[in-house]
């Protein structure tokens, strides 16, 4: 056969192309939904049994079918099954949220909210993946690598020092985290004396805003700061980056 440059590049295009399709193969739905060991049973009996007030929001079973393939996770697994049962948690009241597969409440599913953020694309191997926040503009991930070498454990942006923290958990056991402990506790400092009186009605989408800023000096005393609602969105994205510039 005589060799072109068309030819050239028409072989080096396929090259490429079963190049690409071999990092990004993604397993099938069937796959991915396990039907004799589920974690979502053991799930419910914990949201069932919380200390701490759960409510599940509805799930919708299209947008499950599609993030659960977006995110390439067995129901196995809690995440996975987080992902594929409900279109999200609330926790407090909606203080906290942790991400499934998005409903009216907490419009936004795992995959879609990592997606320009952690992900460029769906089958991406996230460096971390944001699997929860909260109404004071804090943000827990799940490290594949970006935090060192304490994988598959949750870590918090907390909105008072702007670091990723280590928590000590891996997902399942931060379920039960925010299911069952103080979060009193665990959020000393975070609260104002009358946020619960903010939060039941608040939109899942949205996140309080500091001045001054809960990470300066100024911004010790919660009670003194104002407060404002943003999208978590736009929050997300001004913590990052302020996190960069110090």
């Amino acid at each position: 056969m005589k060799i072109t440059i068309k030819n050239i590049l028409l072989s080096g295009f396929i090259l490429l192309s079963s190049t690409v399709f071999a990092q990004n193969k993604m397993q099938s739905l069937e796959e991915l939904i396990n039907q004799t060991d589920p974690a979502w049973p053991l799930l419910q009996k914990w949201a069932d049994s919380a200390k701490n007030k759960v409510e599940i929001l509805s799930v919708d079973s299209a947008k499950a079918n599609e993030a659960l393939y977006n995110t390439q996770v067995s129901t196995y697994a809690t995440l996975g099954a987080v992902i594929y049962n409900t279109g999200g948690i609330m926790v407090d009241n909606g203080w906290l949220r942790i991400l499934g597969s998005g409903s009216e409440k907490l419009n936004r599913s795992v995959p879609e909210w990592n997606k320009g953020k952690t992900i460029t694309a769906y089958g991406d191997k996230p460096a971390y993946l944001l699997v929860a926040d909260d109404a004071v503009g804090g943000f827990f991930a799940i490290n594949y690598g970006a935090f060192g070498e304490d994988l598959k454990h949750i870590f918090y942006l907390a909105p008072n020092s702007l670091q990723w923290e280590p928590l000590g958990l891996g997902y399942t056991e931060f379920i039960r985290f925010c299911f069952d402990s103080d979060l009193s506790a665990f959020y000393k400092g975070l609260r104002w004396s009358t946020w619960d009186q903010f939060i039941a009605n608040l939109d899942g989408n949205k996140s309080y805003s500091f001045r001054p800023y809960l990470w300066s000096e100024a911004g010790m005393d919660i009670d003194k700061c104002t407060r404002k609602l943003v999208t978590t969105e736009e929050l997300f994205k001004f913590n990052i980056n302020k996190q960069k510039e110090l």
